[in-house]
C-alpha cells in the first residue's frame, strides 16, 4: 500500500485529497493530511470584511466537513521534514512516514520582515486585511474613521491573490463614497511593482481604472520602514509617505515547517519544476499552491488548476511512469472594482490577460479585461461555488489549460 501524505489542509490539500480519492479509487492507497488547525478559512471572503459586506463567521467553516471519507486527519503542527528519510516530525516527535509527500502548506504573513511595522501603531492605525482577525480590526477602525488619508503598501512581491490590493482600493472609493465621505478621503497605492499590476497590458487597462476613481499610485516603492510616531512609511531610496492610516501587505512567506526544514528559498517557498509540480529536489515530493516558488500567481484558482496535473502525475509516479508535464501557469482572478461591477483576467506563464469571453469563447458569460456588472455576480457568488464545488473536488468546465479560442490581442 502507497503511503500519501499531503501536509496541508488547506484548499489546495483539500481539493487534492478529494480529487485524488475520486480518480485513484481502485489504488491501494494511504492517505494522510496533515495540518495544525481545525478551521478552514475563505480567504477570498477576507478582502470583504472591512467594509461590511462579509462577517468573519461567514469565511470559516470545520475543515474535517471537507475531507473526503477514507483520508486520515491528523491534527498537529509539523516540526520538521526530512526528505532523505521519506518522514515529516510533527510534534511530540510524531514521526509519520510517507512513499510521496505534497506540501501545501501555503504562505503566511510577516509583518515583523519591515522595521516599525509591528510597533505602537500596529492595530491602532496601522491593519492588514490578510488575516481574518487583522480585516475585522480594520473594519471596526473604518466604522469610526472621520477620513483623512489612507495608504495601501505591498510590502514585496510576490503576495497571495495579487489582485486583492486593487479590489481593496477599489472597494475603499466604493465605500467611502456610499458612506458620503469620499471627498474627504485621499486614497494612495504605494507598490513595489511599475504599475497597478504584475502584467503590463493589465497594469495599464487596471491603471486606467484607478486613475478614473482619484486614486493615486506611487509605483516602484520598496518599503524599508515604518515610523509609526511620525506616520511615514520610508522607502529603500528614502522616499517618504505620510499616512493617517495605513493598510500594509507584509511580506508573504512560506510555513515554519519549510524554513526549519531547509527545503524553500530566501522566502520560504519550495523549488518546483514549472510544468510538473515536482520539487527541483526530491523526485517523490510534489508542492502545490501558495507553497510554490513558481512564476504564477498565489491564488485559489492556480491551485485547481494545478490539482489535475497533480494528481495525474502523482498515480504516474507511483506506476514509475514519466511525469507529464501539463500545468501552464493557468491562473483566472474576479477583481471586485466596487459600484456592483467587476473585472475578470485570464492569463498563465507566457500569455497576457486578453479581452474576450470566459469559460465559453464568444459566450462567456463573463466578458474578460472589462469591468461589468457579470463579473460582479461571478465574484460574489464564487464563495458558494468554493464551498459547495471545489473544495468537494467536483468538476468544473474550466480546462486547466488556458484557452485562447475567443481571445484577441490587444
Amino acid at each position: 500500500m502507497k503511503k500519501i501524505v499531503i501536509l496541508g489542509g488547506g484548499a489546495g490539500g483539500t481539493m487534492l485529497a478529494n480529487k485524488l480519492v475520486k480518480t485513484a479509487q481502485n489504488e491501494e492507497l494511504s492517505i494522510k493530511i496533515i495540518d495544525h488547525s481545525e478551521v478552514h478559512y475563505y480567504q477570498p471572503g477576507f478582502l470583504f470584511i472591512p467594509f461590511g459586506i462579509y462577517s468573519k463567521n461567514m469565511v470559516v467553516k470545520p475543515r474535517r466537513d471537507y475531507f473526503p471519507g477514507g483520508v486520515d486527519f491528523i491534527l498537529a503542527r509539523a516540526e520538521t521534514i526530512e526528505p532523505d528519510n521519506n518522514r515529516v516530525i510533527l510534534e511530540n516527535n510524531v514521526k509519520v512516514d510517507y512513499d510521496i509527500l505534497i506540501i501545501a502548506t501555503g504562505t503566511r504573513i510577516a509583518p515583523e520582515e519591515v522595521e516599525g511595522l509591528t510597533g505602537s501603531g500596529w492595530k491602532k492605525n496601522i491593519f492588514d486585511f490578510y488575516t481574518p482577525d487583522g480585516a475585522v480590526e480594520l473594519a471596526r477602525f473604518l466604522r469610526y474613521w472621520k477620513g483623512g488619508k489612507l495608504v495601501l503598501n505591498i510590502a514585496e512581491m510576490p503576495v497571495k491573490c495579487p489582485v486583492a490590493p486593487l479590489e481593496f482600493i477599489f472597494l475603499a472609493d466604493w465605500w467611502f463614497t456610499s458612506q458620503g465621505m469620499r471627498d474627504k478621503v485621499e486614497l494612495v497605492l504605494a507598490t513595489p511593482l511599475s504599475g497597478a499590476f504584475t502584467r503590463p497590458i493589465a497594469s495599464k487597462y487596471l491603471g486606467e481604472i484607478v486613475e478614473a476613481k482619484n486614486i493615486k499610485i506611487v509605483p516602484d516603492f520598496n518599503i524599508e520602514s515604518v515610523d509609526s510616531e511620525r506616520n511615514v512609511i520610508r522607502s529603500y531610496d528614502e522616499q517618504e509617505i505620510d499616512y493617517d492610516v495605513l493598510v500594509e501587505i507584509p511580506t508573504n512567506m512560506g510555513a515554519p515547517v519549510i524554513e526549519k526544514s531547509g527545503l524553500g528559498d530566501e522566502l520560504y517557498f519550495v523549488p518546483t519544476q514549472k510544468h510538473t509540480l515536482l520539487s527541483r529536489d526530491f523526485d517523490n515530493i510534489f508542492v502545490l499552491g501558495d507553497a510554490t516558488n513558481l512564476p504564477s500567481s498565489k491564488a485559489g484558482s492556480v491551485a485547481h488548476f494545478q490539482v489535475d496535473t497533480l494528481v495525474t502525475n502523482i498515480i504516474r509516479r507511483m506506476d514509475e511512469k514519466e511525469l507529464l508535464e501539463e500545468f501552464d501557469g493557468h491562473a483566472n482572478c474576479f477583481i471586485e472594482s466596487g459600484f456592483g461591477k467587476g473585472i475578470l483576467i485570464d492569463f498563465n506563464y507566457d500569455t497576457e490577460p486578453l479581452p474576450g469571453k470566459f469559460p465559453v469563447p464568444g459566450v462567456g458569460p463573463f466578458s474578460l479585461l472589462q469591468e461589468t456588472r457579470m463579473n460582479h455576480w461571478g465574484k460574489m457568488t464564487f464563495r458558494w461555488v468554493y464551498w459547495n464545488l471545489l473544495m468537494r473536488g467536483a468538476e468544473l468546465p474550466l480546462e486547466p489549460q488556458m484557452c485562447m479560442k475567443g481571445k484577441w490581442t490587444v
